[in-house]
C-alpha cells in the first residue's frame, strides 16, 4: 500500500474505496498513531489550529455552550480548537494571544461571555482572520455575531400577553449596556404596540436573585400590586421573583406570571414551576464563530463583514397562565 494510499485515508481526502480506508484507519488506531499537526503545516500553509479567547469562562454558566458549540464545528472540518481564558486581565489577555500566535493558529475566535458594547480588536491580533462573538469592534471591520436582545425580548412580552395579561412588568439593571438597553426597547416595543402601559423596574447591581426580590419589593411599594406578569433580565432575577412571591403569598402562576431570559437549566428547570424562559443562542453563536473563520481561510468569505443577530427561543414550562384576576 503506497504513502499516497494511506495519506488520504487518514485524511479523508483522495478516491480511496471504504474498505482500505477503514482497514487503514483501524491500524492506525491500534498502533496508536496521530497525524503531526506541525509537520502538515510546514508542507502546507496551514496548521489547522484555531484559538478561541473568552474574557470569562470559569464563572459563567453560559461559556460551556459557546465553546461547545465551537468545538464541535471545529471538530467536523478536522481543526484543532485551543480554548483559553482570560478572567478579564488585559495583560493575561495579551500573553495568551501571543503563545497562541506563536504556536501558528490559524484564525482566532474572540468571545464575550456577556453581550457588550462594541469593542477594539487586540492590535496583536490584527492581520489573523478572526470573529467576534457576543460583542462587535467599534469600527465594524470584524465579523461578528451576537443575540438580538430587542427580538428576545419582544418574545418574552409576547408570550405574556398572548396569555392574558395587560399589566406587565420588566425587572432590569440600572447600568447600561447592550443586553439592558436592547432588552428594554423590544419590552417598549410590544407594550407600545397592545396600547399598554410600560412597568419598568431597574435595580442596582448585577442580575442575580438578590436583584430579583430588590425590584418585587420596588414593584410592590410602587403600588403595581396589580402587576400580573413580570418579564425579568435572566433566569437569576425570576428564581429572586419566587422567592419574594413565595414570602408574600404570591402564587406562581396564578397569581404572576414570570418570564426569564438564558434557560440557565440549573434555576429553570429546579423551581417550582418550571420557569418559561427565553434561551439564547450560545450553542450556535459559537459554530456560527467558527465556521467563519473557516470561510475566510477558504477564502470565501462575503465582500463586506457580517454583522449577524441571532435570535433567541420560547422554553415553555408552567410558570405563564392566564391571569386568574
Amino acid at each position: 500500500m503506497s504513502i499516497t494510499t494511506v495519506s488520504h485515508a487518514l485524511s479523508g481526502k483522495g478516491q480511496v474505496a471504504s474498505a482500505t480506508r477503514e482497514r487503514v484507519r483501524r491500524i492506525a488506531l491500534d498502533l496508536g498513531y496521530a497525524p503531526n499537526r506541525h509537520a502538515s503545516a510546514l508542507r502546507g500553509s496551514r496548521s489547522h489550529i484555531l484559538g478561541f479567547i473568552s474574557d470569562d469562562i470559569a464563572t459563567t454558566p453560559f461559556a460551556t455552550r459557546v465553546v461547545l458549540g465551537a468545538q464541535e464545528a471545529a471538530a467536523e472540518h478536522d481543526e484543532l480548537l485551543v480554548v483559553v481564558s482570560s478572567n478579564r486581565d488585559s495583560a493575561i489577555e495579551a500573553r495568551q494571544i501571543s503563545s497562541l500566535l506563536s504556536t501558528r493558529i490559524d484564525a482566532i475566535v474572540y468571545a464575550r461571555m456577556f453581550h457588550e458594547d462594541a469593542t477594539t480588536l487586540p492590535g496583536e491580533l490584527q492581520g489573523i482572520p478572526a470573529a467576534l462573538v457576543d460583542t462587535a469592534d467599534s469600527a465594524g471591520q470584524v465579523h461578528s455575531v451576537v443575540p438580538d436582545e430587542e427580538q428576545i425580548a419582544r418574545l418574552a412580552t409576547t408570550t405574556l400577553y398572548e396569555a392574558g395579561h395587560r399589566r406587565i412588568a420588566h425587572f432590569t439593571l440600572d447600568q447600561p449596556g447592550r443586553g439592558t438597553d436592547l432588552r428594554i426597547a423590544g419590552y417598549r416595543s410590544v407594550m407600545a404596540s397592545a396600547g399598554l402601559e410600560p412597568v419598568v423596574v431597574r435595580v442596582p447591581g448585577d442580575a442575580t436573585a438578590a436583584a430579583g426580590r430588590a425590584a418585587f419589593q420596588q414593584l410592590q411599594s410602587r403600588g403595581g400590586h396589580d402587576v400580573t406578569g413580570v418579564f425579568c433580565f435572566n433566569d437569576p432575577m425570576a428564581m429572586g421573583v419566587y422567592q419574594y412571591a413565595i414570602r408574600a403569598g404570591i402564587a406562581i402562576p396564578d397569581d404572576l406570571s414570570v418570564v426569564g431570559v438564558d434557560d440557565f437549566r440549573p434555576v429553570a428547570e429546579a423551581l417550582l414551576p418550571g420557569l418559561t424562559t427565553i434561551a439564547l443562542p450560545h450553542y450556535e453563536m459559537g459554530r456560527w464563530s467558527v465556521e467563519t473563520v473557516l470561510a475566510i481561510l477558504n477564502g470565501t468569505p462575503s465582500q463586506e463583514p457580517v454583522h449577524s443577530r441571532m435570535q433567541g427561543r420560547l422554553i415553555r414550562r408552567a410558570s405563564v397562565a392566564s391571569p386568574s384576576r
